[in-house]
């Protein structure tokens, strides 16, 4: 089969050009409508028999927009941000009978001040590592599994494929994950994620610097 905007040959079940990543005419996310219609059968049987994908209306590929996915990205922190938020309270309720001990003893001595923030600073090290392996577990695993989305993702109809349109690996949901909200644990990550998602709103195909990383479209069902 040849690409209907670019003219390359692809693959007969890939929805998508390999070449330019253009949606193929006849052909849906799902799956491909390259059977022929009857009124296209008669036209390929008078062709000499050579079957032709008959466009279908009701296939067309709909890409997630900027706030379809702002939505689901804030479910998802809801839901990552409610147990780590519970484990973050409970290591530091641990931690106020020494505020109180210190208090009582010297409130001025330096030397409680430090020995109470040093045993902060790895409860502190360890949330963030939770953070962001149980982001990179929760986004990698999900939109690699038969879902393809996330929590929120799901909620709002929206899913993760390569650029194929088929079901991403967990490889490469992983990449897609630390390209983007992998990065902004880092300094002056943050502002590099939000630059990051705002492409999404722009971009033809709707897509976000880790979803062009990653090879990676967010669609949404029609």
């Amino acid at each position: 089969m040849f690409c209907s905007s670019c003219g390359k040959q692809t693959a007969d079940t890939s929805a998508f050009c390999g070449s330019c990543g253009r949606p193929i005419v006849g052909y849906s996310v799902g799956g491909s409508t390259s059977a022929a219609t009857p009124a296209y059968a008669g036209a390929a049987a008078s062709a000499g028999g050579v079957a032709v994908a008959a466009p279908s209306q009701a296939g067309t590929v709909a890409y997630a927009g900027f706030w379809l996915r702002f939505v689901a990205a804030i479910i998802d922190r809801l839901v990552l941000g409610i147990p780590l938020g519970i484990l973050f309270f409970m290591s530091i309720a641990s931690m106020i009978p020494q505020f109180s001990h210190l208090s009582q003893e010297n409130p001025q001595d330096p030397q409680g001040a430090m020995a109470v923030f040093a045993s902060i600073l790895p409860r502190v090290f360890f949330l963030m590592v939770v953070d962001v392996l149980g982001g990179w577990l929760y986004w990698g695993l999900m939109e690699s599994s038969s879902w393809q989305a996330t929590l929120g993702k799901k909620a709002l109809g929206l899913y993760v494929t390569d650029l194929s349109g088929s079901r991403p690996t967990f490889g490469r949901t992983s990449g897609r994950y630390f390209a983007g909200r992998g990065i902004s644990h880092v300094p002056l990550g943050n502002l590099y994620y939000l630059i990051d998602c705002i492409v999404a709103g722009f971009s033809e195909r709707k897509q976000a610097v880790h979803d062009t990383i990653a090879g990676c479209l967010v669609l949404r069902n029609n």
